[in-house]
Formats: structure tokens, C-alpha cells, sequence
């Protein structure tokens, strides 16, 4: 029953890890990017949210409605200013800017907001620690909700591209800018588009973070491994593929810990390495055996 019991606190953990992947996920899937400033993106939601509902006396969920939208602004600014930029110099250029834009956000967070560990569940009463006893099983109140959010959210995402005029539109320039720009699509607010809607996702995984557990300015990095990790065991590009590799990195990170104390993390980062290494393989049998090329005769 203990072990019935960590695969069940797994599963509700990946919806956590799914919900924070979404926009690594989304992103990737339409421009093409990994974006390394991912988590200390979701990390300065997590502030804004603090500071919002501090400031305000709101609740942190009304607080991230409020910054909801801006992190959508910012989305916009961020895929016109950098990643946009970027790109016309190569695939590793956007990879750099990122990856300093996330040393930026992280230090400009620790200038205003000083080392100290923040959460937001004392912001939220009893539902950060209430839970339903389902025989020997206990079932986290906030970690369902999280779970059902990630699901909703991720299907959501899923119909919008299905079904909407913009959610097609960016489906085509994923697949090729050039022929959907000959059809009157506009790549460029495409883009755009795609990155307000990524920041959106952000925003809401890094208000579950602080409403979850605790964080500081540096907490980004950590943020992001367990995003990329879930996006790879997942499947790149793929939403509901996102939604199972971030339940399957949750279980395998659970199972270690039953394990041994420190195999918290060891589990998950085994889980994905195993998981890494038989997609190399798929890969490299689909591809068939090189061929070194043959010497002319001297």
C-alpha cells in the first residue's frame, strides 16, 4: 500500500511538472526554441503573484489573473526583442540569449527581493495542506487541483490549435513559415502570438509553484531541468505527451525517494536518461547503419 500510495502522489506531482513543461512544450513545438530563461520566467510569476496579493490583500489566485496579462505583454516583448533577433543568426544564438536572460532575471529578482525563501500557502489557508483520505490513501486537495488544471489546460491548448482561425494559423507556420506567409498568415504576429500564449502557461505554473512549496530567486534553474525533463520523456511537441512525461517523471522521482532518501531526484533524472537513451537508440535503428564512405584507389 505505501508504494500504491507514492505512485498515486506521483501522478498528482506530474501534473504539477506537466503544467510547468506547457510552455516549454508550446514553444518549442511552434518556433522551434528551447527556451532556457523557462523557469526563472515562472519564478518571477511566482513574485509578481506574491507581490500582487501582499500588496493588494487578494488572493493569490485573483492576484494571477492580474498578472496573467502581463506576463502575456512580456511574451510578446521577449519573442520580438530576443528570441525573434536571435534566430536570423543561427539555432544556438537563441539558446545563449535565453540562457542569459535567465542570469538577468534571476540576479534583477535577488536585487529586489533579497535570498529569502518565499511561498504562497500560507495565502490560501487550509487547501494548502488539506487533504482526502480515500481508505490508506491520502489525496492532496491543492495537488488534484493542480492536476486537474494541468489537465484542462493542456486540453484546452489542444482544442485552441484544433478549432480556432489563430490556433491553425500558428499549426501552419510551425509546420512551414514560408508557405503559410504565401497564404496571407503573418509569422511574425504569429509568433508573437504563440509566445504570449506560452507566458500565459508560465504564469500559471509559477503561481502553483509558490502555492506548492517554497522559492527564491535562484529557484529557476531547478524549474527548468524538471520542465525539460518531462518535455523529453514526453515527446517534444507534444502537449498530452508533456502531460505523461511530466506523470511519469512525478512517479519516478516518488518511487526513488521510497527507495532511498537522497533518490528523490536521482529517480527522476534515472527515469529520464533511461527514457533518453531508448529514443537515441529508436532513432539511430530508424535511420539505419552508416556507411563510411569508400576510398578511391591511390
Amino acid at each position: 500500500m505505501i508504494w500504491l500510495n507514492q505512485i498515486v502522489q506521483g501522478i498528482l506531482l506530474g501534473g504539477y511538472y506537466a503544467l510547468l513543461a506547457c510552455g516549454l512544450s508550446f514553444m518549442f513545438g511552434v518556433m522551434r526554441i528551447i527556451n532556457l530563461a523557462h523557469g526563472s520566467l515562472a519564478v518571477l510569476a511566482a513574485f509578481l503573484v506574491l507581490t500582487v496579493a501582499t500588496q493588494w490583500g487578494l488572493s493569490p489566485f485573483v492576484a494571477l489573473l492580474i498578472v496573467i496579462p502581463l506576463m502575456a505583454i512580456l511574451g510578446v516583448l521577449l519573442q520580438r526583442g530576443i528570441i525573434e533577433r536571435s534566430l536570423r543568426y543561427g539555432e544556438l544564438t537563441p539558446l545563449l540569449s535565453t540562457f542569459g536572460l535567465a542570469i538577468v532575471i534571476d540576479n534583477l529578482l535577488f536585487k529586489g527581493y533579497g535570498a529569502d525563501t518565499r511561498s504562497l500557502g500560507a495565502n490560501i489557508g487550509d487547501l494548502a495542506y488539506a487533504s482526502w483520505s480515500i481508505g490508506n490513501l491520502a489525496v492532496g486537495q491543492l495537488s488534484l487541483l493542480t492536476f486537474v488544471l494541468a489537465v484542462a489546460l493542456l486540453g484546452g491548448l489542444q482544442l485552441f490549435l484544433q478549432r480556432s482561425r489563430l490556433g491553425r494559423a500558428i499549426r501552419a507556420t510551425a509546420q512551414d513559415a514560408d508557405t503559410a506567409e504565401l497564404v496571407g498568415i503573418d509569422s511574425r504576429a504569429v509568433y508573437a502570438a504563440a509566445a504570449a500564449i506560452a507566458l500565459v502557461t508560465v504564469a500559471i505554473a509559477g503561481a502553483f509553484l509558490g502555492l506548492r512549496g517554497t522559492f527564491d530567486p535562484y529557484t529557476g534553474s531547478t524549474q527548468l531541468i524538471f520542465a525539460f525533463e518531462a518535455v523529453v520523456i514526453g515527446g517534444t511537441g507534444s502537449l498530452w505527451g508533456t502531460l505523461l512525461g511530466g506523470i511519469v517523471l512525478g512517479v519516478g522521482q516518488n518511487l526513488g525517494a521510497q527507495v532511498a532518501p537522497q533518490g528523490f531526484l536521482i529517480g527522476g533524472h534515472l527515469v529520464f536518461l533511461t527514457v533518453l537513451a531508448i529514443r537515441l537508440y529508436l532513432s539511430a535503428r530508424e535511420r539505419g547503419p552508416s556507411r563510411a564512405p569508400r576510398r578511391s584507389a591511390a
